[in-house]
């Protein structure tokens, strides 16, 4: 049996997508993911791109950008137990993990 302490961490490399060749929008193309149908993700996302750059005239990729930057939190709470009681415990975010978060925050919040 393997303890936590032992597992290697590995990090995932995220490739960039075709068109935009760029990380960030393949991470939003893998969350909008749902049953595996990775191009329809991409119609989807693309589709949202074009219709970015249709109505402000700027390009799609920094106003996702921006949009994530404003989303992205710098602290979480996670929950330590200190003797019988729990508390909420502030812990600063890695970058990563952060616009992981932000994207997953924002597809919540449309999906609604």
């Amino acid at each position: 049996m393997l303890h936590r302490s032992s597992v290697v961490n590995r990090k995932r490399n995220i490739e960039s997508d075709p068109i935009y060749r760029n990380r960030l929008v393949n991470m939003l193309v893998d969350r909008i993911l749902k049953n595996g149908k990775k191009s329809l993700a991409y119609q989807i996302s693309y589709r949202a791109m074009k219709r970015i750059r249709q109505k402000t005239n700027r390009n799609p990729l920094s106003v996702l950008r921006q949009a994530v930057r404003g989303v992205t939190p710098d602290v979480v709470t996670e929950t330590k137990r200190v003797g019988g009681s729990t508390y909420r415990v502030p812990v600063e975010v890695v970058p990563a993990e952060g616009k992981a978060l932000a994207i997953r925050w924002s597809l919540i919040a449309c999906r609604k």
